[in-house]
């Protein structure tokens, strides 16, 4: 097989990136580490839960019919195709259905790799360092063979210009090498045990499409991926269809049987949730994943419906709930008091808007890590966690301590004045106090006022009736809606006092979990860490997570964190469903085994004759 290198022409468009690629190329490799193991598979713990002839993902149907078309919705637009930067607003799906990575995510397992485009990696026990050997077989959608020549560009173009996330992860790299066409090795700077697998989930270009003196710039140019689709038709900010490649390379890989089935796959871009559930009902979208309880009880009262043209099922998942919020910019001067926050939480009435707005379908959500073993609610604090909050006295409060806590409960009345009182009673020892039903600064006689940032009509109605409970303290809260691309760009700048986001965490967290909520995350535009927190107990809880290597150390250091962050009342805690809910076209068709995660649409297919 032939070297692949970039040609003079490739080489010049990407600049002083490439040429380090090609000086890494043919460094020799450091010598063979005594213990290393070369196996298919890498497991974050213990062993991988597949054989290493597996024959499909436990979740995937590989007899499953080819063919047809699946239209999606998504909600809000887009103004570029490349999601791997922080600037534009970007379709997250092209990754794995357009661009792929070293390996692939079991999403039945907490954090399980198996062969993609690395057929076998290799790794010491400590995790010093990982080796990949690529699938020969493989190929990007021009032809062109993937090789270790892309791979080092990718991780030197991510850590240079990627997301912060990846420019974190890969910072902690310190030598990339290819010791031939088909062999990466990257050393680290330290024994890190998720960081192997992180890098098996780095995303791969071909090099010599890739124009790095653009690269970070918001633009409609397809990239050049390895995956199972091409970008087709692309109609700005409205549209994008993915068209399935014939001669894709990896259609028979045990990690792609029973996935990938439609011919094409279209998204189509709504600015609003009503209006993208109008097309639902018209037949223009095939299936759609609900989290309005309200629409969930009483919107599915339409013709298709009640002839079974169309199914609601609630999908169990086994991963934890996510953590949403209305989120605190600590970083402005009204939220860094914790006392402000905690009495805006006390005013919160999760009771009277669940039965008033939701029907009761909700839960209320106490844990980063809901509905898991990983959460701290109900498990009072153990020799292990002790350990690790011990050089930090004040970081978690005592009630967390002892996993007692649950978010504040009020009597349902929507009045409730017990709770009224507790947070007109933080307020004041923070300096506020109640002026002619205004709530104002005692020294100043300045108001106490905000906005909450929103980008949905459910969202701007969950904030007005949150604003509305506000004001019963004499808190003045403006609730300000915005298009979906000014509201990423002002989220990813921290550009608001107070925001809605969810965290969907893992059964695995690890990495991000710095990118989410460390102090290095919170000055970095692009982050997830919106609260801007920085505490040393959280990053020191984030260290024992990553440096486990017993799960009860692991559990102890996940609880730890948990623990930290629910004491520093850095969001309004909201709720969470009792499950997946799906609403769905029955000419679409979905295996009756979901993955931990829910069930997935890579692993649906269109119902012969439909």
């Amino acid at each position: 097989m032939r070297k692949h290198r970039p040609g003079a022409s490739a080489r010049r468009r990407a600049g002083p990136l490439a040429a380090v690629v090609l000086a890494l190329l043919f460094l020799a490799p450091a010598a063979a580490e005594e213990g290393a193991v070369t196996s298919p598979a890498i497991a974050m713990r213990g062993a991988p839960a597949l054989p290493p002839d597996f024959p499909a993902l436990p979740y995937a149907n590989p007899e499953a019919p080819r063919g047809g078309r699946l239209d999606l919705s998504m909600i809000g637009t887009f103004d570029s195709l490349n999601p791997f930067i922080v600037k534009g607003s970007a379709p997250v799906f092209l990754r794995g259905y357009v661009v792929e990575s070293l390996m692939a995510r079991s999403l039945d397992e907490p954090f399980t790799l198996y062969p993609l485009l690395a057929r076998a990696v290799t790794t010491d026990a400590a995790r010093s360092f990982v080796t990949f050997s690529l699938d020969p077989r493989a190929r990007f959608a021009n032809g062109d063979p993937v090789t270790s020549a892309d791979v080092l560009f990718s991780f030197a173009l991510m850590r240079d210009m990627g997301r912060p996330n990846h420019r974190l992860y890969y910072a902690k790299v310190a030598k990339a090498e290819a010791p031939d066409t088909l062999t990466v090795r990257f050393t680290f700077t330290e024994p890190d045990r998720e960081l192997p697998l992180i890098m098996g989930l780095m995303p791969v270009f071909d090099a010599s499409t890739i124009d790095t003196s653009h690269f970070e710039e918001t633009n409609l140019s397809p990239l050049v991926g390895s995956g199972p689709y091409r970008i087709g038709a692309v109609d700005a900010g409205s549209s994008i269809t993915l068209e399935k490649r014939a001669d894709y390379w990896g259609r028979d890989l045990p990690v792609n049987r029973g996935l990938y089935n439609f011919d094409a796959v279209r998204f189509s871009y709504f600015r609003d949730v009503n209006t993208e559930f109008e097309a639902f009902k018209k037949g223009l979208v095939d299936a759609r994943f609900e989290n309005d309880p309200g629409r969930w009880e009483t919107g599915y009262d339409f013709p298709a419906a009640r002839t079974g043209q169309v199914v609601r099922e609630t999908i169990p998942t086994g991963t934890p709930k996510p953590y949403s919020a209305f989120v605190f910019n600590t970083r402005r001067s009204l939220f860094s008091d914790i006392r402000v926050r905690r009495a805006m939480i006390e005013l919160f009435d999760f009771e009277w808007l669940d039965r008033s707005f939701y029907h009761g379908l909700y839960r209320r959500t106490a844990s980063f890590f809901e509905g898991s073993d990983l959460a701290a609610p109900g498990h009072k604090a153990d020799a292990r966690e002790l350990a690790i909050l011990a050089p930090y006295p004040d970081a978690v409060v005592p009630d967390v301590l002892a996993g007692t806590y649950r978010p504040p409960a009020s009597d349902g009345s929507g009045r409730d004045r017990a709770r009224l009182r507790a947070a007109i009673d933080l307020l004041a020892e923070a300096g506020w106090e109640l002026r002619k039903g205004v709530m104002v600064k005692a020294e100043t006689g300045a108001p106490l006022a905000f906005e909450i940032m929103v980008a949905t009509r459910e969202q701007e109605r969950l904030a007005v009736a949150y604003a509305g409970q506000l004001k019963r303290a004499g808190i003045n809260a403006l609730v300000r809606f915005v298009d979906a691309v000014q509201f990423d760009a002002r989220r990813s700048a921290y550009e608001f006092d107070m925001v809605p986001n969810v965290w969907a965490q893992s059964l695995s967290p690890g990495n991000e979990q710095a990118f989410y909520f460390g102090a290095a995350a919170a000055d970095t535009p692009g982050t997830r860490n919106y609260m801007g927190a920085k505490a040393p107990a959280i990053d020191a809880a984030i260290a024992a997570l990553l440096a486990a290597g017993e799960l009860d150390d692991y559990v102890a250091a996940a609880r730890a964190l948990d623990r930290v962050l629910i004491s520093g009342a850095y969001g309004v805690p909201l709720f969470h469903t009792p499950g997946q809910w799906l609403a769905r076209w029955t000419r679409i068709a979905r295996p009756e085994r979901a993955s931990l995660y829910g069930t997935l649409p890579e692993t649906w297919w269109r119902v012969p004759g439909h």
